[in-house]
């Protein structure tokens, strides 16, 4: 930064001042508007989008499916470019107004279950897979997904915001934040070194919740930061990255909510299995 900033006495909110994402971000919480949310038929609906967050859940629901579970679920399209997290509907879900979402219909009263970690510990919990029930390999699956909940916010709003979205590119800013991603990369990769998964040769919550930051960030693809960043140098969470895209669900899930990238890999709403054979933006012929 060439000028020095000094903080005035109270902050106001300065509505040009918030670079890409200016439109949809504000210092309250609440509804800007009145919008019913649809329902499906299944008793699982899923409001989201495939940023890193709402990819969780969606691989979550594909391995659940995968492996014999009666997880059938609804996942319908929020684009929070637009602000449909404010709608009245989205809010009742999840009142910090952030995806994913989901509504469980499959009890005697709908469930409301936000924040990505809570969603994988609450659908974990109930079929009984991807979380071990108890003792030391439980406690160290969640052991890794709290590091995630906590570390990915200096990845997405630290780095990801001062490199690829602010107005104006600042060095100190970025510099900090590159420093602490290269910190929790080397975390990562560390611990990759005597692991196959997370914790040790069992599949869990805790890959599905770091795969899709950590993973993306190990091949270049976050934030188009790889030679910025030398991640080709984390061999161990390049090879994890690897060795999980090539699951069957996790190809599925990282389809679902997804309005960019190929056309062929977009299925912005999943309704039934067969939609990523049918109902891919390539096959409806629909614009991205």
């Amino acid at each position: 930064m060439t000028t020095p900033y000094t903080p005035p006495k109270v902050w106001t909110w300065d509505q040009e001042n918030g670079g890409k994402f200016a439109s949809i971000n504000r210092p309250i919480a609440g509804a800007t508007h009145d919008k019913d949310l649809p329902r499906g038929v299944h008793p699982f609906q899923l409001y989201s989008l495939a940023t890193p967050n709402g990819v969780k859940v969606t691989l979550m629901f594909e391995e659940l499916l995968q492996a014999g579970h009666a997880a059938e679920y609804d996942a319908w399209l929020i684009t929070i470019g637009k602000g449909e997290q404010f709608g009245s509907g989205f809010v009742a879900v999840n009142p910090n107004s952030k995806i994913p979402a989901l509504l469980d219909m499959s009890g005697p009263q709908p469930l409301r279950v936000f924040e990505s970690g809570s969603i994988l510990i609450h659908l974990a919990e109930k079929f009984g897979a991807f979380l071990p029930k108890s003792g030391p390999e439980r406690t160290e699956v969640m052991n890794w997904l709290m590091w995630q909940m906590g570390s990915a916010p200096f990845v997405g709003g630290g780095f990801g915001h001062f490199y690829a979205y602010a107005p104006e590119k600042y060095e100190y800013p970025i510099n900090r934040y590159a420093m602490e991603t290269k910190r929790q990369l080397h975390v990562l990769d560390t611990h990759l070194a005597a692991h196959q998964f997370m914790i040790g040769d069992e599949y869990s919550i805790a890959d599905m919740a770091i795969w899709p930051w950590y993973g993306a960030m190990s091949l270049g693809l976050l934030y188009e930061a790889g030679e910025f960043l030398e991640v080709a140098g984390y061999t161990n969470v390049i090879r994890w990255t690897k060795r999980i895209g090539e699951r069957p669900a996790v190809k599925r899930g990282r389809m679902v909510n997804r309005p960019f990238g190929e056309p062929s890999s977009q299925l912005h709403e999943r309704h039934d299995a067969s939609d990523f054979d049918t109902k891919t933006q390539d096959k409806i012929g629909k614009p991205a």
